[in-house]
């Protein structure tokens, strides 16, 4: 089930006219892991973390939520995805479609490292 968040992003997406991404999809061949947003044949997902300002922490900042999440993002490197992590106020104020439309084009590391070695 989306949050309003999700379907926010989405939303903005759609806008953008980027391609459009698999909600809640299950990328582990045993586990019933779930990316809020996949592009499978990319390899790539988005997860909006919530709750991360809540008082008496969400369940993505306490203890046994946080160390469940850092073991699914590890399986899911170790099958060869890359992911965008992104708040709430990532996607309120356009940062995470920013990230997103940067991660759908492919931003070579390539152009990355020259950015690096000239700064």
């Amino acid at each position: 089930m989306q949050s309003g968040f999700e379907r926010n992003l989405q939303f903005q997406m759609q806008a953008m006219k980027l391609p459009a991404p698999v909600t809640q999809y299950r990328f582990h061949p045993t586990r019933r892991w779930a990316f809020d947003f996949a592009w499978p044949d990319r390899l790539l997902y988005l997860e909006v973390e919530g709750g991360i300002f809540k008082r008496g922490a969400g369940r993505h900042t306490r203890g046994k939520g946080f160390e469940l999440d850092c073991l699914k993002y590890c399986e899911a490197c170790i099958l060869g995805w890359r992911g965008l992590r992104v708040t709430t106020d990532h996607v309120r104020n356009g940062l995470a479609l920013r990230l997103v439309e940067r991660a759908l084009k492919g931003e070579s590391h390539e152009r990355l490292r020259q950015v690096s070695v000239h700064t």
